[in-house]
């Protein structure tokens, strides 16, 4: 098999597992629907191509089959880390510019003030007044605290 060929065989709809077929079965997931899924994975994942350092790959790839596929069993889990991704962003970007903390002590810090400011962005929440009415600052509104909100934002969901 030439790599062309390799090439074609892997871009078949038969046997490709399409980033929209995962975000269709995700607005409706099915047991039907599901079940096609798994087996056009072990089709793509269990296929052996003749080049080694993709075998390799192919193998590598259906020996993480469970969380590979937790998509399927949870349909609520997203198919990307973009959230996370965005989450460390802002950080990666402070530290780059600054060079960084002068102690751990300052790190520390920072990531708490980080965490707290976007699991507030998160919940729709002002980091400033969620900070003063902590702190107890004269003319804050009440906001109760984020372990409260966000274990009452899970049994909403």
């Amino acid at each position: 098999m030439n790599h062309a060929s390799c090439g074609r065989a892997t871009e078949t709809g038969q046997t490709q597992i399409h980033y929209a077929d995962l975000k269709a079965y995700q607005r409706e997931p099915s047991r039907r629907r599901r079940a096609e899924l798994r087996v056009r994975f072990e089709r793509i994942f269990k296929r052996r191509t003749g080049f080694v350092v993709l075998d390799r790959l192919l193998e590598r790839l259906h020996a993480n089959k469970v969380e590979l596929l937790q998509g399927l069993d949870h349909p609520e889990i997203p198919l990307h880390t973009n959230g996370s991704e965005n989450d460390i962003r802002a950080q990666v970007t402070r530290r780059k510019i600054s060079g960084g903390t002068r102690s751990d002590m300052g790190r520390d810090c920072r990531d708490a003030f980080l965490g707290l400011a976007k699991t507030c962005t998160k919940l729709g929440l002002s980091f400033w007044d969620y900070l003063g009415a902590r702190l107890g600052i004269a003319g804050q509104p009440t906001i109760p605290y984020l372990p409260d909100l966000v274990r009452a934002r899970c049994q909403n969901a």
